[in-house]
């Protein structure tokens, strides 16, 4: 390593603006001969990239173009398939970033839009005064989370996060994932994928906690659906392409499932007059999950560990497999 490290910090949608004492934290974490700096725009960041030893923000191709000095990248973005370009994805430079670190948040906005589904918010809020006289169909559609099965795909920090939760309202709770993971209390077992068709079958609630992968990019598709449980809900936060969007349209119109709760969909953001804003039961929020006043400290303060780690050639945390997608 040389002696004077230079550490680019670009402030982004997740870290929007950093503060002096964040940036006496970097600089305290990575050492007095180290050199920090702050791109507030693309045209700095594509000068300062050049001698940039480490980037804290969101790498693109042009950027990683100019990055010649380049030895270690610290994702702003949870899902980090945006940063998987080949010609970084093949590199041998570290990539590490939020896993584990957003599942509270993302967790509190999935049972945010699987509740507004149960209780009949959207119609409600929608209707406003006039709400009053459809009082009786959305009663009637209304319904209980207590007792349902939650099934959840992918349980990672995500996953882990909504099992709480559904274990919380009353819910049982099963899982599946790509590789091996520990179980908890909740989910002693957590199975692999190859169990996904069980765990659709038997599943009131699915909940997709997967990354975006080649594996996973339309996982749920019209053959997926109709293994589902009828009348099952499905909801996503995670990234929108998991889901092909007119499968799931056609399976929630022809009464197969019951509704769905999206924060992120495929081809988003969709044209105004997309007839899935008219579907009563899919509920929607434009991608604002990722919310959270605590996500900025909670990322720079993994990232400061980062550094104290890379400068004593210690193994970092929120490692990302680049060749896995996660």
């Amino acid at each position: 390593m040389d002696a004077v490290m230079r550490v680019l910090v670009m402030p982004g949608l997740t870290l929007p603006e950093v503060s002096e004492a964040q940036l006496d934290a970097i600089r305290a974490a990575a050492g007095d001969e180290a050199d920090v700096v702050v791109a507030n725009n693309r045209e700095d960041a594509m000068e300062m990239i050049a001698d940039a030893e480490v980037l804290l923000g969101y790498l693109t191709p042009d950027l990683f173009a100019e990055a010649k000095q380049l030895k270690w990248v610290h994702a702003t973005a949870s899902g980090v398939d945006g940063y998987l370009f080949d010609e970084f994805k093949n590199a041998d430079i570290p990539l590490t970033g939020e896993k584990g670190l957003v599942g509270p948040h993302l967790a509190d906005h999935a049972f945010a839009l699987l509740l507004a589904l149960a209780r009949s918010l959207k119609p409600a809020l929608t209707l406003k005064g006039e709400a009053w006289g459809s009082r009786v169909p959305m009663r009637r559609a209304a319904f209980e989370l207590s007792g349902l099965t939650m099934g959840i795909v992918g349980f990672g920090g995500t996953g882990r996060a909504i099992s709480e939760r559904a274990n919380g309202f009353g819910m049982s709770v099963r899982a599946v994932d790509a590789v091996a993971v520990r179980g908890t209390p909740i989910v002693p077992v957590v199975g692999h994928m190859n169990q996904l068709d069980t765990l659709l079958e038997k599943s009131d609630v699915v909940a997709v906690c997967t990354p975006l992968t080649e594996e996973t990019h339309h996982l749920f598709n019209a053959e997926t659906f109709a293994k589902m449980k009828p009348g099952a809900v499905i909801v996503n936060v995670t990234r929108g392409e998991i889901i092909e969007l007119d499968a799931l349209i056609e399976a929630v119109e022809s009464g197969h499932l019951r509704g769905a709760a999206l924060d992120v969909v495929e081809g988003e953001p969709l044209p105004a007059d997309h007839p899935v804003f008219e579907i009563e039961n899919i509920v929607m929020t434009p991608h604002t999950a990722g919310a959270s006043q605590l996500r900025a400290g909670r990322n720079l303060e993994r990232f400061c560990e980062n550094l104290r780690r890379y400068r004593g050639n210690r193994e970092l945390v929120g490692q990302v497999d680049k060749q896995a997608g996660f």
